[in-house]
């Protein structure tokens, strides 16, 4: 299943970066550029990343709730 359209990056894709170590939407979006074109991909990498709406029960302590907020576009990797 497409995870980004536009750029044609799967779920399974962005689990594959996420088991390869990049754990927010920042790093995906820097190993893939899911989430820096229109943004409506982000909470969809949220919740596969499991920090989204898809999520139950409580956040783990270790995750801040600045680290757990919403994710606009990832704009501010481009210029990274």
């Amino acid at each position: 299943m497409y995870i980004c359209s536009c750029f044609g990056i799967t779920e399974q894709q962005v689990r594959q970066h996420a088991d390869d170590g990049r754990c927010t939407p920042r790093q995906i979006a820097s190993a893939c550029k899911a989430g820096t074109d229109c943004g409506s991909c982000v909470k969809r990498i949220q919740a596969v990343l499991g920090r989204g709406a898809m999520r139950t029960g409580p956040l783990p302590a270790a995750v801040s709730a600045s680290s757990a907020a919403a994710v606009s576009p990832v704009s501010d990797v481009r210029a990274a």
